[in-house]
């Protein structure tokens, strides 16, 4: 079983976008292969219900995503409005059970890892209390780079094991931009953490069969067990 968190440096980034290309890669090359995906906490409508649409997980909506608020708000401030708590046992539990019982497990954070879950704890620190390694999304726009550089660091002192960046267009771009704003080399270099690839913009999100082949001109062998 191998469990991965998709990170990024923000919300917004394209956690949604890279977990879902990965589960459409998966889906397609390896059918024979058992998979799931995994949202510990959501906020607002949103990521359970597009896995849901899209895939056919054999996953309930509280396996998909055990804990739920409305509001979308972090975690401590929409659990607050709706006079909860935040039951991190129970995700665990959830996440505990799923991987046990799949070769690959795909964990979407919320936010960047620097986002709060309870009052006390940001995703970088779930990312160590699971022993998950994570990918970390980096959108490609200006001040990218210390978005990056920042995020790696957090990752490092929380000892969350970073497998690579994945650089992201959230709107339609250039070469040259992708090349000025997020230069792979540069990030590398001041990180110390591969770039296994950038996705595209995709004008729709959920064509599984461009967001697979998208997957696969990424550098895979580091985030999956093929």
């Amino acid at each position: 079983m191998t469990a991965l968190l998709i990170a990024a440096t923000d919300t917004d980034a394209g956690k949604t976008v890279l977990t879902t290309a990965l589960a459409a890669y998966w889906q397609k090359y390896y059918p024979s292969r058992s998979w799931g995906i995994m949202k510990p906490i959501q906020a607002g409508i949103g990521d359970r219900e597009l896995y849901a649409q899209l895939f056919h997980l054999q996953q309930s909506p509280t396996e998909i995503n055990p804990l739920y608020f409305q509001a979308p708000l972090a975690p401590p401030i929409a659990a607050a409005q709706e006079g909860a708590i935040i039951d991190l046992g129970k995700a665990w539990q959830t996440f505990d059970q799923l991987q046990s019982q799949r070769d690959l497990v795909l964990v979407e954070s919320l936010g960047g890892l620097g986002s709060p879950i309870t009052w006390e704890l940001i995703v970088a620190d779930l990312a160590r209390d699971w022993g998950l390694s994570a990918v970390l999304v980096v959108p490609v726009k200006l001040g990218a780079i210390a978005q990056a550089v920042a995020n790696v660091a957090l990752a490092q002192q929380a000892q969350v094991r970073l497998k690579g960046i994945i650089l992201n267009c959230t709107q339609p771009l250039t070469e040259t931009d992708i090349a000025n704003w997020t230069p792979a080399s540069l990030i590398q270099s001041l990180t110390n953490i591969p770039v296994l690839g950038c996705l595209p913009h995709f004008a729709d999100p959920t064509d599984l069969d461009k967001l697979a082949q998208a997957a696969s001109d990424l550098d895979l062998e580091q985030l999956l067990p093929l």
